[in-house]
């Protein structure tokens, strides 16, 4: 679809990914609204925005806060012709070092966050027939590593929840498409991996930004049904599907940088 004039709602926008996605899409002719808790740095964001957009502040954590800011939406607006699942985090530990509270924590804005957004959208885009929804879900989600049971776990909830939305809505109109990333350098690490240790350890093989939100504005564009990055990493989680015990053992080493 042409993006020109849709309405795209981009949450998590505030920084990363989120932040030059809705730049690029901007660029394209959409009308973003950026969502996130910091309407500082949403309107730090803005100022590199092209055209019209919409500054919303929201907690994808918190069902009123999801609520009430599509309701500013929609009221404004009237329609959603794309949403952009991007808010989430992560926090890198063992598992019996996380403490129970970081998994609800993380599951609650990582997973949760996007069930929240996308009810909110659905029954506009049913009634429209129409519409496009990315999920930015990570390469995690298809192949787990050390310290990163919490963080794992919620990509592949999402990753769940996408293949199953996509087969519920095809009768619609809507796409759905999930965008699985390996490393990004962005400020996701800071609270991921305070050590920097990590970020170190996988600096040569780490996405460049602008990489990931083309893809994702593409995403949008296309109804892409899913985009791996980087490819090398999308033929690595076929493999592990299809020989996980042999996929175990050799990549051991290699993936456990953390």
């Amino acid at each position: 679809m042409s993006l020109n004039g849709k309405i795209i709602v981009v949450t998590g926008a505030s920084s990363g990914i989120g932040a030059l996605s809705a730049q690029m899409l901007s660029e394209r002719g959409a009308i973003v609204v950026l969502a996130a808790r910091s309407v500082d740095k949403l309107e730090n964001v803005s100022a590199g925005m092209y055209g019209s957009y919409k500054v919303i502040e929201m907690d994808v954590g918190n069902d009123d806060s999801v609520k009430n800011g599509f309701k500013q939406i929609f009221t404004e607006f009237g329609r959603i012709d794309g949403l952009l699942n991007n808010a989430g985090y992560g926090k890198f530990e063992y598992c019996d070092d996380m403490p129970i509270q970081e998994f609800n924590d993380m599951m609650n804005v990582n997973y949760m966050g996007i069930v929240r957004c996308t009810k909110a959208v659905l029954p506009y885009m049913k009634k429209a027939r129409t519409g496009r929804i990315v999920n930015v879900a990570s390469i995690a989600g298809k192949i787990g590593t050390s310290k990163s049971t919490a963080y794992t776990a919620t990509k592949h909830a999402v990753l769940g929840f996408s293949s199953a939305l996509r087969q519920e809505v095809r009768a619609d109109g809507i796409t759905v498409s999930t965008i699985n990333p390996g490393p990004i350098d962005t400020p996701f690490f800071t609270l991921a991996d305070p050590s920097g240790e990590y970020v170190k350890n996988v600096k040569w093989f780490m996405l460049k930004p602008e990489r990931v939100a083309k893809a994702m504005v593409s995403a949008l564009d296309k109804g892409t049904t899913e985009i791996n990055l980087p490819w090398v990493a999308g033929v690595g989680a076929k493999l592990y599907q299809l020989f996980p015990r042999l996929a175990d053992r050799l990549s051991y080493r290699m993936l456990n940088k953390k």
